[in-house]
């Protein structure tokens, strides 16, 4: 239960994330009605799904090696404080034009559409990188039980929110000014800039935690 609860709250952060997939989402359900908002989130949840199962596997070997442990977590605090200010400096200040919905008709294209807006957007990979750092080092899981527990967690509450914000399209519309945007990002920016800070904190205690 614990380890699924660390797994909602990391969910929760990504869930309020910015870009592209958000306007998706929201657009799509408002102009073609919640089931397709709905199979916009699963292509958008397929794609996540992916990008973890390429960071676990292709780093699963180091997980258990005190060394790389201190370097991943490094590398993975460094990537989530850039991730943070970039969303504090930059994409506080950028203006965010509208991007157009969905006009297929097949739920298979709304699907796709998810998967490859999401799957193509920047920073994307390098944030699960990140994530799967914080799981190893600072939360110390191991074994593949507890990564499979944490992501699932994770996950789903990502998927749950996005098909709410399908569900919620026409007042979420209303709360879509320039000046939330900027405020939500901000607030993004500086968790995704406290964890990594944190996970820098921990690179050194979390060796000698869980090796």
């Amino acid at each position: 239960m614990a380890i699924a609860l660390k797994g909602i709250q990391m969910g929760i952060v990504l869930a309020f994330l910015v870009g592209p997939v958000f306007f998706t989402i929201i657009q799509t359900s408002v102009e073609r009605g919640f089931l397709h908002g709905t199979l916009v989130a699963l292509g958008v949840s397929m794609s996540d799904i992916l990008y973890v199962m390429i960071c676990y596997f292709g780093l699963f070997q180091f997980l258990n090696d005190p060394g790389s442990k201190k370097y991943m977590a490094y590398i993975g605090g460094v990537i989530l404080i850039a991730f943070g200010l970039y969303h504090v400096f930059v994409k506080a200040k950028r203006s965010h034009a509208h991007f157009s919905a969905a006009q297929e008709t097949k739920a298979l294209k709304y699907i796709l559409k998810g998967f490859i807006i999401n799957g193509f957007t920047p920073m994307v990979f390098i944030f699960w990188i990140g994530t799967l750092s914080i799981a190893s080092v600072d939360f110390g899981y191991t074994t593949g039980l507890q990564f499979f527990i944490f992501f699932a967690a994770l996950l789903s509450t990502v998927l749950a929110t996005d098909i709410t914000k399908a569900f919620l399209a026409d007042k979420l519309r209303a709360l879509v000014t320039h000046r939330f945007l900027m405020i939500m990002n901000i607030v993004v920016g500086v968790c995704l800039t406290v964890f990594g800070l944190r996970l820098l904190f921990m690179a050194d205690k979390g060796l000698q935690l869980f090796n």
